[in-house]
């Protein structure tokens, strides 16, 4: 049986607009207040990033299959997406998640300056109420220029970093940090719209 649309367990722009790109109708199925999606983000010790956005996928997913059982809402199939920034071999730990404040902002951004790092979105769809959710996860490489201090300043400042795994948006300002990119320019964005696709299909979504 088809399905003539999703519910979008995600409030980022970019994943909804990615998901408009290629005709996917949607319902937001956002996070409420009281839920408690810090715990779930926060990476385990000596985690891989491949494990940890997987995980991290499935356990939103998880959180929004419980999410609907608590409505009235006729039933859909619910994809959720979670991207990180990695630096494989780090003495820091290779998890680079969301700045928590500017100093951290910079922090992060002075790893990531001069260096190719990894960036990995996790998509997952769960297919029924009764289903765990099927989840596959897409790699790409993203180079940075060597960063002065003075524009590592100005792009905290411009307010772009925050709220963004790796402290930058390709799809913004961050772009003119990236000589070349190897990968997914979606997946990096945060929703590859490869693995989405064929996620969808395998839901049997229509697309518009």
């Amino acid at each position: 049986m088809s399905n003539t649309y999703i519910y979008l367990a995600s409030q980022s722009p970019r994943r909804q607009e990615l998901l408009k790109q290629i005709g996917v109708r949607f319902e937001m199925l956002a996070p409420q207040p009281d839920e408690d999606s810090e715990s779930i983000e926060a990476p385990l010790p000596q985690e891989k990033a491949r494990a940890y956005v997987e995980r991290v996928t499935i356990a939103k997913s998880i959180a929004a299959l419980a999410r609907w059982k608590k409505t009235q809402l006729p039933w859909a199939p619910i994809l959720c997406a979670d991207t990180t920034v990695s630096l494989p071999n780090s003495i820091d730990g290779e998890i680079l998640g969301k700045p928590s404040n500017a100093a951290d902002a910079a922090r992060i951004l002075n790893m990531l300056s001069g260096k190719t790092h990894e960036v990995l979105t996790a998509v997952a769809i769960t297919l029924s109420p009764t289903t765990k959710p099927t989840c596959l996860v897409q790699v790409s490489e993203v180079e940075f220029i060597k960063l002065k201090p003075s524009q590592i300043e100005a792009y905290i400042d411009s307010g772009e970093p925050f709220g963004k795994a790796g402290a930058y948006g390709i799809q913004g300002l961050g772009s003119t940090f990236t000589p070349s990119i190897r990968g997914s320019y979606s997946g990096i964005m945060g929703l590859p719209l490869l693995e989405t696709s064929q996620l969808l299909d395998l839901a049997q979504v229509t697309r518009l």
